[in-house]
């Protein structure tokens, strides 16, 4: 029985004849097929820039929120790796409104209250997006 060879997608990116990369529109020009054709770049991944668009934009704001995350994972599952324990609370928008009472100060266990704030809104974002794809 042959051995059956997956290629990455990647794979007619490269030309091997001439150890180059291939233009950027054209993969293979034999297959006359684009990088968009071949489902290798969309524009709806364009669209989402996370690095360019969040990281960027906000890196001290995502690190004190990543701060937030590890700081409740040990008030909470100090024996566990970090990972969202979404049975501890539910209540992301009272949460939130609570703790922005309090923004542009520090909380009792270091963490400010503002970086709690963009967790719970991250986190409430991240429930409805959810319960909407449930929906379809």
């Amino acid at each position: 029985m042959a051995k059956q060879i997956t290629r990455s997608k990647y794979y007619y990116d490269y030309d091997r004849n001439t150890n180059q990369t291939k233009t950027k529109t054209m993969i293979n020009p034999k297959m006359k097929m684009t990088k968009e054709q071949l489902g290798l770049v969309s524009k709806e991944r364009k669209e989402k820039p996370v690095y360019t668009g969040v990281l960027k934009y906000f890196p001290d704001a995502i690190l004190e929120v990543a701060k937030c995350s590890f700081k409740g994972q040990k008030q909470h599952n100090p024996t566990k790796p970090l990972f969202w324990d979404r049975s501890k609370s539910s209540d992301e928008l009272d949460a939130l409104a609570r703790h922005l009472i309090d923004a542009g100060t520090i909380d009792s266990d270091g963490v400010r209250h503002s970086a709690k704030v963009a967790w719970r809104a991250l986190a409430n974002l991240q429930k409805e997006i959810e319960n909407e794809k449930k929906r379809r």
